[in-house]
């Protein structure tokens, strides 16, 4: 179930979205604070991209239950290149609908700026050129990519004018550009192209028909419902590192290393990193994916992770968690 709450506070400004807005809205992106925006699909609850406290932040506001991966919005293809990898399928379907509301779901580049959190600690990045002026013309600006789901609390309906926005979001981001009412209203496409056939994760506001026009016939998902998502409306591969992961730990091991959480007593780990150590849920869930990957070391036996408050962020903290700690053939092929 997706989280809930109250907001009843609608003090985030509403802003007109010509070059005085737009300066403002850059101003706030490079300092770390959330900016909602038009695109021609949806309001977006734009992010920088690149920051792990930022991406942390998107999650809180929309009381996101899982850490699903978001789209990367950028202003143009030479932008999105240094991303994620292209191949001629991509091309074409760029060079066909970009701008517009597509979005293509591609393998990283070795060198990916993006934050883990954004794509959920996946090796893949869920990315698109929106066919907004006022969306293009923060991308353009701001110079970075900006991750953005919809503006709305995670299992309410999108937005697709600004005051839809700040009844769902209220004062939690910076300020919301103005751009008057979506001319699409229903979200991004999505196509899977980390494989040898293009899927189509997400219906949205190009056809099917049209995509198969460029790419040929579209497979569907086969997942069971408990999968992870790839991209934003399916649920996705659970991060899955080759040490065993051992939860809920109040002491060690020989030959583990310690994902602590908060103040605590716990001595004798190989090694320790501390995903807040005073205990701020916004910070580990920043902090998380990282860490793992840090932690993801043949020098260690195992990782032993300390619980984690199952509230706020913490439900979405210990969902990764658990789905990491599930046994995989990586973590059994690593203690053979």
């Amino acid at each position: 179930m997706p989280l809930r709450r109250n907001v009843t506070s609608l003090t985030s400004p509403l802003v007109a979205s010509g070059a005085a807005g737009i300066a403002r809205a850059v101003a706030a992106l490079d300092t770390g604070e959330l900016v909602a925006f038009p695109t021609e699909t949806v309001y977006g609850l734009g992010g920088d991209a690149t920051s792990d406290t930022a991406m942390a932040a998107i999650f809180e506001a929309k009381g996101r239950p899982r850490f699903n991966p978001l789209i990367v919005h950028v202003a143009h293809m030479k932008a999105a290149e240094a991303l994620v990898n292209f191949d001629d399928r991509a091309r074409k379907l760029a060079s066909a609908f970009w701008p517009g509301a597509l979005t293509i779901v591609l393998p990283r580049c070795a060198d990916c700026p993006v934050s883990l959190l954004a794509s959920a600690g996946l090796h893949s990045l869920a990315i698109r050129v929106p066919a907004h002026g006022v969306a293009l013309n923060l991308l353009a600006a701001f110079s970075r990519p900006v991750a953005a789901p919809s503006a709305n609390l995670s299992g309410c309906v999108s937005p697709t004018t600004a005051s839809h926005v700040a009844a769902s979001l209220g004062n939690t981001v910076a300020l919301i550009l103005d751009g008057g009412p979506c001319a699409i209203g229903l979200e991004s496409t999505v196509i899977d192209l980390t494989g040898d056939a293009p899927v189509l994760l997400r219906p949205g506001g190009i056809t099917a028909e049209e995509v198969e026009a460029v790419t040929g016939p579209l497979d569907r998902p086969h997942g069971k419902t408990d999968a992870t998502p790839s991209s934003p409306g399916r649920l996705l591969q659970h991060y899955a590192p080759w040490r065993p992961l051992r939860l809920d730990a109040v002491s060690v091991t020989r030959g583990e290393a310690l994902l602590s959480f908060g103040p605590h007593t716990i001595i004798g780990a190989t090694t320790e990193l501390n995903l807040s150590s005073n205990g701020d849920l916004r910070e580990a869930a920043a902090n998380l994916f990282a860490m793992l990957r840090e932690l993801d070391n043949p020098t260690y036996r195992a990782i032993a992770v300390m619980a984690v408050p199952e509230t706020g962020l913490g439900l979405a903290i210990n969902d990764r968690l658990r789905r990491a700690a599930k046994p995989t053939a990586n973590q059994k092929e690593a203690a053979s």
